[in-house]
């Protein structure tokens, strides 16, 4: 069970970061024409809208919504491979969309056997569905998943090392890896292994020895975008020495990735070299890195790039992303970023909680909100607490006088925090 870390000293950044938005569902991988095995409907989740008893009504609803998904758990078990894909499309959707602890008490050993077959003797797509659906199964049995993953992890681990395999399965069995590590892990000594192999993945993008950047297709820079965002995540939780061993062995070779032709593994480079930044300030508040002028140019470049060649829209993420990552290693600040959810709030102030969230967000789609406010496990990594019974009130707001206060507080000691570090760089500078 990973420990929340308490994180201070970094505030203030763009709070438009578009990596901790929650993807819709059009954005998200699940196919939503359920068909065949009679699978999950849209309307399964909702309340219906008129007329008759509610309560009734809600209950019907919930015991439609179950029968529907052990329909599609026996249906994985089907000779049909277009059976089981669509199935797995299903459970991917139910676990995501409704936190469901109570419906898989007595189910769980079924669930990940059924899922370990899909994973084990399916091909592609079948294999990349099984994984996520993994993840999401961890995800939902919390403290109760420890035992399970020990049986699930070596299935994932050879798949991910087996390149005869299909590359979005091994990019997804990389991602549920990570975060299956992240929630169940049992030791430091199996995390760091799945951490190795993650790493045997992504460093394939590294710079050659002759300064030249590996030339790959699309597909296989998702798989190393996907090694490398759980690797970071992983590394979230690491404990000091861990850390500062990483960033000794990757820090100087992760700059190489920003200079890839693939925008989204430039943009998961930068965020782990910001990431790497913050924790290792933590321990030593002059750390620079080995090469940081160098690097604070390369990221000036990316942060106003304006190629013509790249699209629109990459352009814009890249751009937006480098800022961010600029300032935290300029100025040493980090993402800012407040998120709603029913009467509640969650506050993103450092890139460990940023790529914790974001990574849930990647898993859930638009169902993280439901799983925020009701999932255990999920409210304990944010510090959320025990949660909220239904129709509680928000909590009470600040008067605007309130608020004017805090604020001209939380200036003045950022004001404070950055001209003490940026005196401690001119003084660095000038004795050079």
């Amino acid at each position: 069970m990973p420990k929340n870390k308490k994180k201070g000293g970094l505030k203030g950044a763009d709070k438009s970061r578009q990596g901790s938005r929650p993807p819709t569902d059009d954005e998200c991988d699940t196919g939503d024409n359920w068909s065949t095995a009679s699978v999950l409907s849209e309307d399964a989740n909702s309340l219906p809208e008129s007329g008759g008893d509610v309560e009734s009504e809600d209950t019907n609803t919930q015991e439609d919504f179950e029968d529907k998904l052990k329909e599609c758990i026996e249906g994985t078990l089907s000779k049909s491979a277009v059976t089981r894909k669509n199935c797995l499309e299903g459970i991917q959707k139910s676990f995501s969309k409704k936190y469901i602890l109570d419906f898989l008490g007595d189910r769980k050993e079924t669930v990940a056997d059924c899922l370990t077959k899909c994973l084990r003797k399916g091909k592609g797509d079948e294999q990349a569905l099984a994984a996520s659906c993994i993840a999401l199964l961890i995800t939902q049995l919390g403290e109760e998943a420890e035992t399970l993953f020990v049986e699930l992890r070596p299935f994932m681990l050879t798949i991910m090392a087996d390149k005869s395999t299909s590359v979005k399965a091994r990019g997804k069995c990389a991602n549920a890896l990570a975060i299956c590590s992240f929630l169940a892990g049992e030791d430091l000594e199996h995390v760091r292994n799945v951490m190795t192999a993650l790493e045997d993945i992504f460093k394939a993008s590294y710079v050659k020895g002759d300064n030249s950047s590996p030339s790959h297709s699309p597909e296989v820079c998702a798989m190393h975008s996907k090694a490398l965002s759980g690797w970071c995540l992983l590394l979230s939780i690491a404990p000091s020495f861990l850390v500062e061993e990483m960033v000794s062995s990757h820090l100087d070779r992760m700059t190489g990735l920003l200079r890839s032709s693939d925008v989204d593994l430039r943009i998961t480079a930068g965020e782990a070299i910001a990431l790497m930044y913050e924790l290792s300030r933590e321990e030593d508040e002059e750390f620079e890195g080995p090469k940081m002028q160098e690097l604070c140019e390369l990221l000036k470049q990316l942060a106003t790039d304006s190629n013509k060649f790249r699209a629109k829209k990459d352009r814009r993420q890249q751009r937006s992303s480098f800022r961010d990552i600029l300032r935290t290693i300029e100025d040493w600040d980090a993402p800012d970023v407040s998120i709603k959810f029913g009467v509640e709030g969650l506050h993103l102030d450092t890139w460990v909680r940023k790529k914790q969230y974001d990574t849930f967000c990647d898993l859930l789609g638009s169902g993280i909100y439901q799983h925020l406010q009701e999932n255990t496990l999920i409210r304990e990594i944010f510090g959320l607490g025990a949660p909220r019974p239904i129709g509680a009130k928000p909590p009470q707001k600040l008067t605007k006088f309130e608020r004017n206060m805090y604020n001209a507080a939380a200036f003045k000691a950022r004001t404070k925090l950055r001209q003490k570090h940026r005196d401690k760089r001119s003084v660095s500078v000038n004795g050079v």
